[in-house]
């Protein structure tokens, strides 16, 4: 599935800086046709060492918490069981196709809320990382109300946030590693539960040589040409947040290869650090750690689910032209 980048590069070299102009073509679509087909289910120990036993697709389906019968594709968490020896039973799925460029647009109505101990993400990632980029593109932890999009790198890559919503605040230009440079937004509706109240909306995020932007557009703001199969983002206005190469760096150099993932984790690195956790008043005030809360609390995360109506990925229009046929990323 991973291919030569040397392709990739000079291919996105010269045709992603035209993308925004010419628009993009519709290239391949997950729905509840085919997404667990398509999306592999992790089982291994989590990365970000969080109080979770992710499960794998039979497993997912015997205690549902994976369904489509809904008409979107839904992704939950265990709400059962106290106390569990491993950690409370979750998704994570990765797409079994890799991307280099493109637009990929996500329609989702509902994700897991604000609530004290999860940590939902959707993001994309390379191998090896972070040499090979990920982008963060919804992630938040606990009572969390607005959306974090972040970038992840290995050394050398710097960033500014120049045509972000002026109300995105960029908080390190530089990318490397955990930390990562991350953009902090201000709408309520972007996450969570404000998010959820209004049924969800469209993330929309373009990756090109030049830079890689997110859009949020609420579910009574969708623009007419994102449903179409040819989007132009130049149309949509100002993104919720855009990352610039800057001081001489390349996204060329620092992002390939990435694939698509749905994750619900718990506690962790990041909402189960105690400075985190001691900080959050409501959380602290609920149990004296994140694990302590998640472990006795099952049904605080009902409403801990993914409902995916699609995501669909586009290829800039001059690339399926120089190819002649559809242009699958991992092609390029």
């Amino acid at each position: 599935m991973y291919t030569s980048t040397g392709i990739t590069l000079s291919l996105g070299a010269l045709l992603a800086t035209r993308a925004t102009a010419q628009g993009y073509s519709l290239s391949v679509t997950y729905d509840v046709s085919n997404f667990f087909s398509s999306f592999d289910f992790f089982t291994d120990h989590d990365p970000t060492n969080g109080f979770v036993e992710y499960v794998d697709a039979n497993t997912a389906n015997s205690l549902n918490l994976t369904s489509t019968l809904t008409g979107s594709v839904i992704m939950g968490v265990d709400s059962t069981e106290t106390n569990p020896a491993n950690g409370r039973k979750s998704v994570r799925v990765t797409s079994q196709q890799s991307f280099n460029h493109g637009l990929f647009i996500a329609d989702i109505a509902h994700m897991p809320g604000s609530v004290c101990g999860a940590w939902p993400a959707f993001w994309m990632v390379g191998p090896n990382w972070p040499s090979s980029g990920e982008i963060d593109i919804i992630e938040g932890v606990n009572t969390q109300t607005s959306d974090s999009i972040t970038l992840h790198t290995s050394a050398g890559f710097s960033v500014s946030n120049d045509g972000s919503n002026s109300g995105t605040q960029l908080l390190g230009s530089d990318c490397e590693g955990n930390n990562g440079c991350s953009q902090t937004t201000s709408d309520n509706q972007n996450y969570g539960d404000g998010f959820n109240a209004i049924n969800g909306g469209v993330y929309a995020t373009e990756w090109t040589s030049d830079h890689i932007a997110v859009w949020f557009f609420p579910r009574t703001g969708i623009p007419s040409d994102i449903s179409s199969e040819n989007p132009n983002p130049s149309g949509w206005g100002t993104p919720l947040a855009q990352f610039n190469p800057a001081d001489g760096s390349s996204i060329d150099d620092h992002f390939q290869n990435n694939q698509l993932v749905f994750d619900t984790t718990f506690c962790g690195d990041w909402a189960g650090n105690a400075n985190v956790w001691n900080s959050n008043a409501e959380c602290s005030a609920l149990a004296s750690t994140c694990q302590e809360y998640v472990a006795n609390n099952p049904l605080a995360f009902v409403d801990a689910f993914w409902s995916v109506n699609s995501i669909k990925g586009y290829w800039p229009t001059e690339i399926s032209q120089v190819q002649g046929l559809d242009s699958r990323a991992d092609e390029m």
